[in-house]
C-alpha cells in the first residue's frame, strides 16, 4: 500500500504494533511523529511497526488494518494524549473489524508527560512560581477532561505557582478564557504549557491566547516512545489472555458520565 512503512521486520512473532497518530499538515509535526515510530523501533528492534492516521494523512488506519496478513495479531497504539472520539470510535472500530486485533490506551495521562511539560516550561524561561494554563486540544468526552485533570495535578505538584486547565475546542474553559481568568487572579505572569505532541494547528493558536510565554510541544522526547511501548505491552498481554472478563468498575469520576469506559478493559467500539 502506498504510504505505509514498516520500520522493522518482526522476527519474534509478537503482535504488529500500529502506531496511530491524528495526522497533521505541519511538516515539522510529521517529522516528530515519524521520530516516535523510529524510537519505538529502536527500543524494540524485532517488533514490526506500522504507521497509520485517523485524519489528514495517509495511510488511513482502516486501510492499514484491512491490509494486515491474515492470522497475525496486532495492537493499535494511539499516539494521542487523551481518550475521545478518535480512540473510542475510529480506533475502536478499526480494532473490532478484524480478529486478533486490539486497541491500546492512549499515551496520557502518564505522569512522565507532566515531567516533560515542566522541562518545556523551564526551557521557555517560565519561573517555577508563575501561573500556568495547561493547554490541551480538548474533547467533549468527560474522560478526556479527566485525563487532562490528572496531568494537571501532577504538574501542579512539580511547581509552586497555580496550574489551571484550558482547552482548544469542545471543552471549557477555552485557553484564552483560562489565561484571562488566571491573569485576573494570580498576580503573576501567565504561561501556557502546551499539552500537545507536536507542532500543528492547535499549537499555532496558542500564540493568540494572550499568555506571556508558550512552551514547546512535548516532542521530541524519548519518553513518548517509551510510553507507547508500555501501552503496547499492556494491550498485547490482554490480547494473549483472550476475551476480556468483566472486572472492577473504573473508579474515575468520569466513568459514570460516558457511554463507554476504555479503562475498564480493552477498548470496544462505541
Amino acid at each position: 500500500m502506498a504510504g505505509m512503512t514498516v520500520e522493522k521486520s518482526d522476527r519474534g512473532g509478537a503482535p504488529i504494533l500500529i502506531a496511530c497518530a491524528h495526522g497533521t499538515d505541519n511538516l515539522q509535526g510529521r517529522r516528530e511523529i515519524d521520530a516516535v515510530r523510529a524510537g519505538i523501533a529502536a527500543l524494540r528492534p524485532h517488533l514490526e511497526v506500522l504507521e497509520a492516521y485517523v485524519d489528514v494523512q495517509d495511510p488511513d488506519l482502516v486501510d492499514v488494518v484491512a491490509s494486515l496478513p491474515p492470522g497475525r495479531p496486532a495492537v493499535i497504539v494511539p499516539l494521542l494524549l487523551s481518550v475521545g472520539y478518535h480512540v473510542k470510535v475510529d480506533i475502536a472500530r478499526a480494532a473490532a473489524s478484524r480478529p486478533h486485533t486490539i486497541a491500546a490506551l492512549p499515551l496520557g495521562p502518564d505522569p512522565r508527560l507532566a515531567h516533560v511539560l515542566q522541562r518545556r516550561l523551564a526551557e521557555a524561561g517560565v519561573d517555577d512560581g508563575d501561573a500556568v494554563v495547561l493547554a490541551a486540544a480538548g474533547s467533549s468526552d468527560a474522560c478526556a477532561a479527566e485525563d487532562v485533570a490528572e496531568i494537571r495535578a501532577v504538574l501542579a505538584e512539580l511547581r509552586t505557582g497555580p496550574v489551571r486547565p484550558g482547552f482548544g475546542s469542545k471543552a471549557t474553559p477555552s485557553v484564552p478564557d483560562a489565561v484571562a481568568d488566571v491573569r485576573g487572579t494570580a498576580g503573576s505572569p501567565v504561561a501556557l504549557a502546551s499539552y500537545l505532541l507536536a507542532p500543528g494547528y492547535f499549537h499555532d493558536q496558542l500564540a493568540k491566547a494572550g499568555a506571556d510565554a508558550v512552551s514547546a510541544p512535548l516532542l521530541p522526547s524519548p519518553v513518548v516512545a517509551e510510553i507507547a511501548l508500555a501501552r503496547y505491552d499492556d494491550a498485547a498481554a490482554r490480547l494473549a489472555d483472550g476475551p476480556r472478563r468483566e472486572g472492577a468498575p473504573c473508579p474515575r469520576p468520569c466513568s459514570a458520565r460516558v457511554s463507554m469506559c476504555v479503562r475498564s478493559g480493552s477498548v470496544q467500539p462505541a
